[in-house]
């Protein structure tokens, strides 16, 4: 797998950065990821992205297929998984999170969004998979 993202999945991850960072701006840290998560979705479908919240995604383990493996927080125009977080700092056990989501789905891109940041330029995290 080439591990450069694509153009159009460049494209994405600036609205979806532009649009966290409006957010963070707007409403500042220490609300529930759950309504940065809600409110992130509607301000990226008003920018014109598809948005699916809270995805089901299946994973097969031994030959068996689970269908809930894991839920990604959205997953935008089908090409890039947005991990959220709001907590005080990450732990590096976010990272591999998002990288596991990744290999799981064959996606190559992903962005962890820790709201908590007092900042959100440090907040912002893009994650790329290299490979099965």
């Amino acid at each position: 797998m080439n591990n450069e993202p694509t153009p159009e999945e460049n494209r994405t991850a600036s609205i979806i950065v532009d649009a966290c960072v409006q957010l963070h701006m707007s409403l500042g840290p220490g609300l529930l990821e759950s309504v940065y998560e809600r409110i992130l979705a509607h301000e990226l479908t008003r920018r014109g992205c598809r948005v699916a919240r809270q995805v089901s995604v299946p994973i097969t383990y031994g030959g068996v297929s689970f269908e809930e493996g894991f839920r990604a927080d959205l997953i935008v125009d089908d090409r890039l998984i947005v991990e959220l977080k709001s907590v005080e700092k990450l732990a590096p056990v976010h990272k591999k999170q998002l990288l596991t989501y990744l290999r799981l789905t064959g996606m190559r891109l992903g962005l962890l969004v820790n709201f908590g940041e007092e900042l959100m330029k440090t907040g912002i995290h893009r994650i790329i998979n290299n490979g099965p």
